[in-house]
C-alpha cells in the first residue's frame, strides 16, 4: 500500500494508576483516535486497518494496560513488527510513580491492584515492575507523575505532543429557547430576555438572528450594547483560566424565549468577537423549532 503520510503511533503504558487514564484523554483532546485496554495480542489485527486504502486516521494512540506476563510478550512481537513498518511512526510513553505515590493512589480510589486482588497493592506493585521492566526500557519517552496532579500531567502532555501552532482550546456558543429547556451540556448560561424582543415587530416575527434586520434591531439598544461591553471583558478574563485550568472545550449557551431572534444573533456576535483568538463554534439548537411546529 503507498501511503502518503505518515500514521502517527503512541503506546500509552506504564504502571497501574500512574495516570493512563488522564493521558488517553489528554490524546483525545490533541485530535488522536484513542483506544483504551487493547490487548497486545490484537495490536497487529488493528494495524492492518489502520492500513486500510479508505482509513484517513493519522494520529492514534493506545494504552496497553497490564492484565498479564502474557499479554505483554503479544506487545514485543508486535513492536518489533511495528519497527519494520514504514508507514507507522511509532512511539511509546511510559508513564510511572514511586511506589509509595502509588499504594496512597489505590487507597484514595479503593482499588485493588490487578496483581494483588484481595492483597496488598505494594507486592502487586513489586510484581508489575519486573514485568514491564522491559517495556520501560524500550520507551521514548518516560514520565514520573509522582509529584503531578491530573491537571499537570494533562499539561505536560500536550506541551510534549501537540503540533506546532496547534490549538486544544475552543468555545462553543450555543442559542437556544428558554421555552425548550436548558442545554444539558452548557458550562455558562446567559440570560437575554431582558432585551427588547423583535418577535413583537411583525416585520421581524418571522426571521431569525441571522438576518441582518434582526441583527440591527438587537444591537441598536443601549442595553444590549452594554451588556455585550460587560460580557467582552467577562469572557477576556475567563477564557484564559478556563485554558489555564486544562478545560479543553468551553460551551456557552444563550438564551432568549424562543430560541429565534435575540440569543441567536448575541451567539453569532461574540463568536466572531473571539475568533482571532481562540477556536469558536456557533450553533444554534432551537431556530428550525417554530417552522417544525408550524408545518
Amino acid at each position: 500500500m503507498n501511503q502518503e503520510k505518515e500514521t502517527k503511533l503512541v503506546i500509552i503504558t506504564g504502571m497501574s494508576g500512574a495516570g493512563k487514564t488522564v493521558a488517553v484523554q489528554s490524546f483525545e483532546d490533541l485530535g488522536y483516535y484513542c483506544v483504551d485496554n487493547l490487548p497486545p495480542a490484537l495490536l497487529p489485527k488493528f494495524l492492518e486497518l489502520m492500513k486500510d486504502a479508505s482509513n484517513t486516521i493519522q494520529k492514534v494512540a493506545l494504552v496497553m494496560d497490564l492484565r498479564g506476563r502474557e499479554f505483554f510478550d503479544s506487545l514485543y512481537k508486535a513492536l518489533d513488527a511495528i519497527s519494520h513498518t514504514p508507514w507507522i511512526q511509532s512511539h511509546i510513553l511510559f508513564l510511572d510513580a514511586a511506589d509509595e505515590t502509588l499504594v496512597t493512589r489505590y487507597k484514595e480510589t479503593r482499588r485493588s491492584h490487578p496483581l494483588a486482588v484481595g492483597g496488598l497493592p505494594l507486592n502487586g506493585i513489586h510484581q508489575e515492575r519486573i514485568i514491564i521492566d522491559e517495556l520501560r526500557g524500550r520507551s521514548q519517552r518516560i514520565i514520573d507523575t509522582s509529584n503531578l496532579k491530573p491537571r499537570d500531567l494533562r499539561e505536560k502532555i500536550l506541551q510534549l505532543y501537540k503540533e506546532e501552532k496547534q490549538e486544544v482550546f475552543s468555545v462553543h456558543f450555543v442559542s437556544f429557547g428558554f421555552k425548550y429547556g436548558i442545554p444539558i451540556d452548557a458550562d455558562l448560561v446567559f440570560d437575554v430576555r431582558f432585551l427588547p424582543n423583535p418577535h413583537y415587530v411583525s416585520a421581524l416575527q418571522p426571521l431569525t438572528g441571522l438576518n441582518q434586520e434582526v441583527s440591527s434591531y438587537v444591537f441598536k439598544w443601549t442595553d444590549t450594547q452594554l451588556f455585550t461591553d460587560k460580557l467582552n471583558d467577562l469572557f477576556r478574563f475567563m477564557f484564559p483560566q478556563y485554558k489555564k485550568e486544562g478545560k479543553s472545550q468551553l460551551v456557552i449557551a444563550i438564551g432568549c424565549t424562543g430560541g429565534q431572534h435575540r440569543s441567536v444573533a448575541l451567539a453569532e456576535y461574540f463568536s466572531k468577537q473571539f475568533n482571532d483568538d481562540y477556536i469558536t463554534h456557533v450553533s444554534h439548537r432551537d431556530i428550525e423549532k417554530r417552522k417544525a411546529k408550524s408545518s
